[in-house]
């Protein structure tokens, strides 16, 4: 791999493989729609706490007392010394949180919670209280979808005229297949969606799509030095795919172990919640993104050149034969003589030992 002597016939694995993703893909969008995406309080809105308790509590004794301020339903965790209460609350609600009104109900579960922590001598500031209104959630959900539209229409301009508008599609269904896998694992462990998260599947799409364009480039590179006429396109993405390989295993490698240790040290050991919601997404994505270079964008892009590429053509810019071979195809030797310097004298023929 190192000295890029690999033959990985990736053209055979592409069916196999395939079919893979797409139950993979079928099942992460299964996932989405049955489950839905468990979002965060930035998203919906609503009211979060956590406090620290002595002793592990049940769920049903802390939804029994909270059942009197009308909040039963309510998401409860406990574990680890911890006791987390999320809720949504009611618009109008939400509405006084963000005029930063009062809100005797917050206030009601924070001193229930502190009760419930510390009977003897109950503190309220010992309970860590979030709360937010749906709208800020919207506007960065609205932002986040006019950005991505941008983004595509922008990449997919930008490779079609720089490549080919096949490795372009390619791109983007690699990209496509990225984030609908990710998001659809999201969905299925029902893992909470932050701003974080966001801001990881948006990173996710930057890696994908520059391991792809690495790989296209190389494809483009054998293209244009292609010296044996008979040589199939999918064999040149073969030769360009085992070039890139040992490149694309790096590069996975070097962005992976940070994003690992940002999740056991930063996560797991100093127990940043926030590092954990983007790293963990992140990682996804990446090994995601790593395989639907080699195995979703290049075959896509083949296919489409196999279907609708016209190898004939003479503007066909991303199939063209060298000029050696062109020059053979006519009839013209490809042979060059080297100029002559008329001031340096020619080097006398040595004479044969009989």
């Amino acid at each position: 791999m190192y000295r890029n002597d690999t033959s990985v016939p990736f053209s055979k694995l592409w069916k196999k493989v395939l079919c893979a993703s797409g139950t993979i893909l079928i099942i992460s969008v299964i996932g989405l729609f049955a489950r839905n995406l468990n979002l965060g309080l930035e998203f919906e809105g609503g009211g979060s706490w956590e406090v620290s308790v002595s002793e592990d509590l049940e769920a049903d004794d802390v939804r029994d007392a909270l059942r009197s301020v009308g909040l039963a339903d309510a998401r409860i965790q406990t574990g680890d010394g911890l006791l987390r209460v999320r809720t949504e609350l009611t618009k109008a609600v939400q509405n006084q949180i963000e005029k930063d009104q009062e809100v005797d109900i917050v206030a009601n579960v924070t001193l229930i919670l502190a009760e419930i922590a510390n009977p003897e001598n109950p503190d309220p500031n010992s309970v860590s209280v979030s709360t937010a209104g749906p709208s800020w959630g919207e506007e960065i959900t609205n932002k986040a979808v006019k950005a991505l539209i941008v983004f595509f229409i922008i990449i997919a301009v930008y490779i079609t005229i720089r490549l080919r508008w096949e490795m372009a599609v390619g791109a983007l269904v690699a990209v496509a297949h990225d984030i609908v896998i990710t998001v659809g694992i999201y969905a299925l462990f029902q893992l909470e969606v932050t701003p974080a998260t966001v801001i990881a599947f948006l990173t996710i799409m930057g890696y994908s799509l520059y391991d792809t364009l690495v790989v296209f480039d190389k494809v483009r590179d054998n293209e244009h030095r292609l010296l044996n006429a008979k040589l199939e396109y999918r064999q040149v993405v073969d030769q360009a795919l085992n070039q890139v390989l040992m490149r694309s295993v790096n590069t996975s490698i070097t962005s992976v172990l940070p994003v690992i240790s940002v999740l056991i040290i930063g996560s797991g050991i100093m127990g940043a919640v926030t590092l954990r919601e983007f790293a963990l997404a992140l990682l996804i994505g990446l090994l995601i993104g790593t395989f639907s270079s080699l195995f979703v964008a290049a075959p896509v892009a083949t296919m489409l050149r196999e279907k609708f590429g016209n190898e004939g053509s003479d503007n066909d810019r991303s199939y063209r034969l060298s000029e050696a071979v062109k020059k053979r195809k006519s009839g013209v030797s490809t042979s060059t003589t080297q100029p002559v310097n008329s001031s340096i004298p020619p080097r006398p023929r040595k004479k044969k030992r009989r």
